[in-house]
């Protein structure tokens, strides 16, 4: 009886233990500094600041930059659309860049109303 209980100790102390380098290893609420498949952030575009932001996006993710069922991602800066589309990234500069992130469509609608079929750019600058 002593050899189950202590198989099931050993069990429930493992199961934790891996649950708490689970825990450790995760992003721990680093203030959003990691990019991701979706986001850039200035340390990522450290070696593109002689471009504009959409030469940085083609380079590094490139497919945020395809044109998806009815057209391209709408374009945010600092919280408001652009009209221009993809083509506002050109008038950008990579060192006035903070952080870029890619909403799918989905997402994009959800949180600003139809017309995201493409989902949207989010471009947050330095001098904001």
């Amino acid at each position: 009886m002593r050899a189950i209980s202590s198989k099931r100790l050993m069990l429930l102390s493992f199961a934790l233990m891996i649950g708490f380098a689970g825990c450790a290893s995760g992003s721990g609420g680093g203030g959003g500094s990691r990019s991701s498949s979706n986001r850039l952030v200035a340390a990522d575009m450290a070696n593109q600041q002689e471009l504009d932001l959409h030469q940085a996006i083609r380079q590094l993710r490139g497919r945020w930059l395809t044109s998806r069922g009815r057209g391209t991602p709408r374009v945010h800066v600092d919280g408001g659309a652009r009209q221009g589309g993809v083509q506002e990234l050109q008038n950008i500069r990579v060192s006035e860049v903070q952080e870029v992130e890619f909403m799918g469509a989905a997402d994009a609608t959800l949180r600003f109303g139809t017309g995201y079929e493409a989902g949207a750019i989010l471009v947050t600058t330095r001098r904001r």
